[in-house]
């Protein structure tokens, strides 16, 4: 399987890089702290085809792969981009007006153990919520939920409700739907991931550059050196997962999906959480006040790290393959 980057990839992937650093560069995350969610900001979005990506172009899409997906997705992790970028992606062709952007659509796993809480992303600003089921995907309307804010959310740019009780919707998808559907928000998510340990790790090294100790950049000391490398190793191992993963996703011909999905989780996770971590020691005592944007990828990280599967769930089903095999 050969994970070099098409011609069209590469413009892809600079395209949307190029809208992210425009719009929403790294030293503008305190004051997007302060403003949330932006209406605008989604329009433009779904005006670049963000989630309207894979849709057959005989249903309006542009007709790529997850391959070309998961590309987009590192990007707009790499900017922290807010909102449920992947609900709505993933609801295009369930959810009318989800792909155009018109209509802003969340999503929320039935959990596992009944004591766990229910816990919705985004809940004022969503015109449809995606409930994944076991045996289907529900479509509910928002306004038909109890639901109380949570006041202080791990992730500024993630506000949290906490939801009573879910009810019985509009049943738009079966069993296999449902996980299919899970498979690609893995994968998905996954890209972010990668895209949160390509950051942390640049803006780690940008820092380890300028910053001067006994009148040399900290950088030259091997201690950091070694901090950096690992951080760069980790990040392409999570590049070769992820790309992986979305391509297995295109064709399942080259491997198996399941296994491929969630090696890309896993891989991506650790990259993400261990970068963001060494992005704040390299900062010193200076990455642990809000200044600096490092705690923001830490925190968006431990959100990604919990949807669609978490770290527990994949390692277990990681298990089960290799024991199978």
């Amino acid at each position: 399987m050969d994970f070099q980057l098409s011609e069209d990839q590469e413009a892809l992937r600079a395209g949307i890089r190029s809208f992210c650093d425009g719009r929403m560069p790294v030293d503008s995350l305190r004051e997007r702290d302060k403003t949330g969610f932006e209406r605008a900001l989604w329009g433009e979005l779904a005006e670049m085809g963000v989630f309207s990506l894979r849709q057959p172009e005989d249903q309006g899409g542009i007709g790529l792969g997850s391959a070309d997906a998961v590309i987009v997705f590192a990007e707009l992790g790499r900017r922290l981009v807010p909102g449920p970028l992947l609900w709505t992606h993933l609801a295009t062709g369930l959810v009318e007006g989800a792909g155009s952007g018109e209509a802003v659509v969340g999503g929320v796993e039935v959990p596992r153990r009944a004591s766990d809480p229910i816990l919705v992303e985004h809940f004022d600003q969503l015109d449809a919520l995606l409930v994944v089921r076991e045996d289907g995907i529900d479509l509910v309307a928002p306004g038909t939920l109890s639901a109380r804010p949570v006041a202080t959310p791990l992730d500024p740019f993630t506000p949290l409700h906490h939801v009573a009780a879910l009810p019985e919707g509009d049943r738009i998808g079966d069993a296999a739907a449902a996980a299919r559907l899970r498979l690609e928000g893995a994968a998905l998510a996954a890209g972010q991931l990668l895209g949160i340990a390509e950051m942390s790790q640049e803006l780690a090294t940008e820092y380890a550059k300028k910053r001067e100790q006994f009148g040399r950049p900290i950088g030259g000391f091997q201690a950091i050196k070694h901090i950096l490398a690992d951080c760069y190793t980790r990040q392409e191992i999570a590049r070769a997962a992820v790309y992986a993963g979305g391509a297995t996703l295109d064709d399942p011909g080259v491997g198996d999906v399941a296994r491929a999905v969630t090696t890309a989780k896993l891989v991506a996770g650790e990259a993400a959480m261990k970068n963001a971590r060494a992005c704040i020691q390299v900062h010193g005592g200076m990455g642990y006040t809000w200044e600096i944007p490092a705690h923001y990828y830490l925190k968006r990280t431990w959100v990604l790290e919990n949807v669609f599967g978490d770290v527990a769930e994949h390692a277990e089903r990681m298990a089960e393959i290799v024991a199978a095999a």
